[in-house]
């Protein structure tokens, strides 16, 4: 098989358009081809040179077919590297701006409400960073994929050089090798930046309620915090109308009820604003003895709200926000204590599982996108592979978060809430792969 039979073959029924990277493939497969005759004279000598006893020809030629069999796979490593990462990275910046834009959303009404100044709202987005890098990562790496060797298959490249001799092992180990790289890239983003990011985020973010408690408040909504929930009524600049506080304790549930507050600001280390509550009255109920209880009433009162309280609302210590070393060192005390529910324990052991998951579902996607391109990449393999992509990468997102809410609420696994996803694009991966190569 001459250079211009393949050059040929490839330029056959193609459009203007998908000529300019013909050249090149043109190119890198006369390279290979060279390589492949003169490894075919190579073996011819060696073997030649078996028959007799000069073992000092024999070694010699033995390096040179080593060093011709690097060097081939090596070029061909190469350019399905350089060709997966460039898909890779379009795919990375087309996530990015849709996570992102979401995160933009999710953050505009606190900000508009908190009338957040400029150089804030830029910390408040750089601090989000991370963790839509992460989430980006995963599925760049299946849609990049799947749209690369769509394309090449469509080319007829993959064709060629399986008509050269080559196997389906030289394509598989630059899409595994840059799987893992995302992989780990994506976790280390996952596992340290990410909590680094959310603790500056609600460091930010309590100095903005310092700077105006009242922003904390909002009109006619339910505002859940540690161990209290607050109902409140209208809300016109530092002023409440009227406060329902539902609190409680081991021991002691607290109901306060009040008309018209005042929220300021507390001098106080540890508190991030001040109630003053006019018309109060106040239950007190004995957990121990429902029937008892007891009932204040006052004109004026005065409540803290501590820092602690706030913090805990937004998530600030919840497992998702620490490092994986911290939660393995957790659940460790956890499991040393008494009376830690299974819930709870099942809660921090799912999110260190979702540490790992999420991130190393790249190689598992790039096990998938590697056969399922040369299954359906025949024709318009660019677009299916766009198409094939997005609709898994919805469907694994999906399945992420009915998995966590099966571990969260009913108690289920948290390592096969979080690991069946990759598990399932894995065996699919691994079974069409298998197909292939019995061809």
């Amino acid at each position: 098989m001459s250079k211009d039979f393949v050059q040929e073959k490839l330029l056959f029924g193609k459009s203007a358009g998908k000529k300019k990277i013909l050249p090149i493939v043109t190119e890198l497969l006369g390279k290979v081809f060279s390589f492949s005759f003169y490894r075919a004279y190579l073996v011819f000598r060696l073997n030649h040179l078996r028959k007799g006893s000069n073992q000092e020809k024999i070694s010699l030629y033995e390096e040179k077919l080593a060093d011709y069999d690097y060097i081939k796979t090596n070029v061909l490593t190469k350019y399905f590297s350089k060709e997966l990462f460039i898909y890779f990275f379009i795919c990375f910046l087309f996530f990015f701006v849709v996570f992102f834009v979401n995160q933009i959303l999710l953050l505009a009404e606190t900000i508009l409400r908190m009338r957040v100044p400029v150089a804030s709202v830029i910390q408040l987005i750089i601090y989000c960073l991370p963790g839509v890098i992460a989430q980006s990562s995963p599925f760049a790496t299946l849609v990049g994929f799947l749209m690369c060797l769509g394309r090449m298959v469509t080319d007829n490249e993959i064709l060629i050089l399986r008509a050269s001799g080559q196997r389906y092992a030289v394509i598989l180990k630059p899409v595994i090798i840059i799987g893992l790289l995302i992989s780990v890239f994506s976790f280390v983003m996952n596992d340290y930046f990410l909590p680094l990011g959310t603790l500056n985020y609600n460091k930010m973010r309590r100095k903005i309620v310092a700077s105006n408690p009242a922003v904390e408040l909002e009109s006619n909504s339910i505002k859940k915090m540690t161990n209290s929930v607050f109902v409140i009524g209208d809300v016109e600049g530092t002023s409440v109308s009227d406060l329902v506080l539902f609190d409680m304790d081991s021991n002691t549930q607290r109901v306060i009820i009040s008309g018209k507050s005042n929220v300021k600001k507390s001098s106080d280390k540890g508190v991030i604003m001040s109630m003053d509550l006019n018309d109060t009255l106040v239950y007190l109920l004995d957990n121990q003895h429902p029937k008892n209880y007891d009932v204040i009433e006052a004109e004026s009162m005065h409540l803290n709200i501590f820092e602690d309280t706030i913090i805990e609302a937004t998530g600030a210590i919840a497992p998702r926000e620490m490092t994986s070393y911290d939660l393995v060192k957790t659940i460790k005390e956890m499991e040393g204590q008494e009376g830690v529910t299974k819930k709870k324990m099942n809660r921090y052991k799912l999110e260190f599982n979702k540490k790992f998951s999420v991130p190393f579902g790249s190689i598992f996607f790039a096990l998938l996108a590697f056969p399922l391109a040369l299954v359906f990449g025949k024709k318009d393999g660019q677009t299916l592979g766009l198409i094939f992509g997005i609709i898994i990468s919805v469907l694994y997102w999906a399945a992420t978060i009915i998995g966590q809410m099966f571990g969260l609420r009913g108690g289920y696994s948290g390592f096969w809430m979080m690991w069946t996803p990759n598990f399932v694009i894995g065996f699919f991966g691994i079974h069409l792969y298998l197909r292939l190569r019995k061809k």
